[in-house]
């Protein structure tokens, strides 16, 4: 720690774990939070990452920290990208620059890297559902500890979410569940009326009050029935609490979430009450940076920036457009030709494009939220219609509605398009956001049509085949931008299931299926070997696949997905069907989940890379003699 830091935060420097905080008067925590703010910022900044969520997110989580006696006491994050205080706060402050980089820190909770970090996460709504779980085994185990679930708003729009809270309500666990919500603003007369409130409902003597209440009118079900409802009444009219309540939860709130005072005190409450509680916290995304609290969605996930300048101050290549947007852009062209047309996101504007559209036909653009199963079913429904709907969705996410991708769209054979973003490695949030699995589980659906496509224009045909066809179909396509092939004037139909060769050798043929293309051409040069863009998963083209074989010693099935049951795969076993003993080598990601670090180290790690390729021909020819 240089002399320079130990002025700047000087009370940081001093929390090296949880124990650390709680030595502090509460009077410190003021100051705590300031300084984790702008070490967050400066931190962040230089390393690129989650900045909105965590800057909104750092009273509630010095306040947690303060009150409750983690580890003992289990605090389970949900989705985990407001979690760069909590790092902080318990060791991992010296770690941060090394953070989403290769060997470094993971941008989200990961048990195998502290013992404070009790679940692991990146996918949203799973908190409750895993916090009850310790909760109920804490129970059986006759330890006192407490289990804190934190959720964010958009998260509480999955079914998990409110699955787990109907199962918590019937086993009178000790779970505190805190909604962080960040989606409504907070006056300072709500805040302090509120803040008393809660500090008053979440008093032992209104717990006991309530609970003698009920003693006593227990014999009079109606007049209990009356003292229920009247309760409920008062409290509807100035806490949004009676669903939760239904729910079988003590609900609190809502309080100012980064009054640390009143979330401290509140907590301490809470931590005296037992069964099922549930605090409500306002919060402000991007709270203490301006430019992130006036455009939060903005500054969500952020590459390195100075934050003097904030990301107004980088500078972008305009003309060039990610996969993402050439989407966005097929959409809208595909939406002027075809009033059927419909777009369907969970949650995922932004990210998936749809910004555009979302304002050029906002009456046939549907956010369903964190929700992707419902958003799966939502389209089936649709489709039985006669309209054509577009699920936009990131492969990871996409493992989330298989069973309604099965059952509600296969099973029925109903024209939806599915396009899959972020197909592959994606980077720095790691194997909980990689797209390495997605043909490997849809190839084994009856009726599902899958198209890899290699560069832009690909992507823009490949996205209107998927639309003329009669039946489900899927489009993946990675994250980030293509090798830069201009856009044509006019959308064309792909020939279903063809393929081509884009390069004639001798030898060895490489049989490559979407972004990978590019990378088995530069080994093309180095191998002097065959290449075919295979465009199509699903059907094979079965007779491309034939006279490659017949015509080359060696194969080569080249996918950015995991090996395991993957394109290559189908190939293989069309082979061994046609009667066909010929030398295949299967390239792929491998059979473990991928860490974090940019695209290109991992996709060197993994060994595809055009050297890569070389590299693993050279052996499997010297092997084959």
């Amino acid at each position: 720690m240089t002399k320079t830091n130990k002025v700047r935060f000087p009370l940081l420097d001093t929390i090296r774990q949880p124990s650390d905080l709680r030595d502090l008067q509460i009077t410190a925590l003021l100051d705590v939070s300031r300084e984790l703010r702008e070490f967050i910022i400066e931190s962040v900044s230089s390393t690129g990452g989650h900045l909105s969520s965590n800057l909104g997110s750092i009273e509630l989580t010095i306040a947690m920290h303060y009150v409750f006696d983690t580890p003992y006491d289990r605090l389970v994050w949900d989705v985990g990208h407001q979690t760069y205080a909590h790092k902080v706060l318990t060791g991992r402050r010296d770690k941060m620059t090394s953070l989403r980089k290769v060997g470094g820190l993971a941008g989200f909770p990961r048990r195998e890297e502290s013992e404070y970090d009790t679940f692991g996460t990146a996918h949203s709504s799973t908190s409750i559902s895993a916090a009850l779980g310790m909760a109920v085994a804490s129970k059986l185990g006759n330890e006192k500890r407490r289990v804190v679930a934190v959720i964010g708003d958009g998260a509480m729009t999955a079914g998990l979410a409110f699955e787990a809270l109907n199962n918590a309500g019937m086993t009178e666990a000790n779970i505190l569940v805190v909604l962080n919500d960040n989606d409504m603003s907070i006056s300072e007369n709500v805040g302090a009326l509120n803040s008393y409130l809660a500090r008053v409902l979440s008093g032992r003597m209104y717990s006991a009050a309530r609970k003698a209440s009920g003693k006593v009118f227990e014999k009079v079900p109606s007049v209990l029935e009356l003292a229920r409802r009247a309760e409920e009444h008062v409290k509807g009219m100035v806490l949004p609490g009676t669903l939760f309540e239904e729910f079988g939860f003590n609900y609190i709130g809502p309080i100012d979430g980064h009054d640390i005072t009143g979330l401290v005190k509140t907590l301490k409450n809470l931590k005296k009450l037992d069964g099922p509680q549930f605090l409500h916290v306002i919060t402000k995304k991007g709270k203490g940076y301006p430019p992130a609290e006036e455009n939060p969605i903005k500054y969500h996930g952020v590459s390195k920036f100075n934050p003097q300048e904030g990301l107004i101050g980088i500078k972008k290549d305009n003309n060039k457009k990610s996969y993402s947007d050439i989407f966005g852009d097929w959409l809208c062209d595909m939406a002027k030709l075809d009033d059927r047309l419909i777009a369907i996101t969970p949650a995922m504007r932004e990210g998936s494009g749809l910004v555009r559209f979302s304002r050029e036909y906002p009456d046939r653009y549907f956010d369903v939220g964190i929700a992707e199963q419902h958003a799966i079913t939502f389209a089936g429904g649709i489709a039985c219609e006669g309209y054509r709907p577009v699920v936009s969705i990131y492969s990871t996410f996409l493992q989330r509605g298989y069973d309604q991708l099965i059952h509600d769209i296969c099973i029925q054979n109903l024209s939806v398009t599915f396009a899959i973003d972020r197909a592959g490695l994606v980077g720095a949030d790691g194997p909980t956001h990689h797209g390495m699995f997605d043909i490997s589980f849809l190839r084994c659906i009856p009726n599902m049509v899958i198209m890899a496509p290699s560069d832009e224009v690909e992507t823009i045909n490949m996205l209107y085949t998927a639309h003329l066809h009669q039946g489900p179909s899927a489009v993946r396509y990675p994250r980030g931008f293509g090798p830069g092939v201009q856009k044509d004037e006019t959308m064309r139909s792909v020939a279903l299931g063809k393929g081509t060769v884009k390069v004639l050798g001798h030898e060895i043929a490489i049989l490559s299926f979407g972004s990978t293309l590019q990378s088995a051409l530069s080994a093309a040069e180095v191998l002097d070997c065959s290449v075919a863009d295979m465009r199509f998963v699903k059907p094979l083209d079965e007779a491309l696949i034939l006279s490659l074989a017949e015509q080359h010693d060696f194969l080569v099935t080249l996918e950015e997905n995991v090996v395991t049951g993957g394109a290559g795969s189908g190939v293989s076993e069309f082979l061994m069907q046609a009667g066909l003993n010929k030398p295949t080598l299967h390239l792929g990601l491998p059979d473990k989940f991928v860490e974090h670090g940019s695209p290109e180290q991992l996709l060197e790690i993994c060994g595809l890379t055009s050297k890569g390729i070389v590299q693993a021909v050279d052996a499997f020819r010297n092997k084959c003699g």
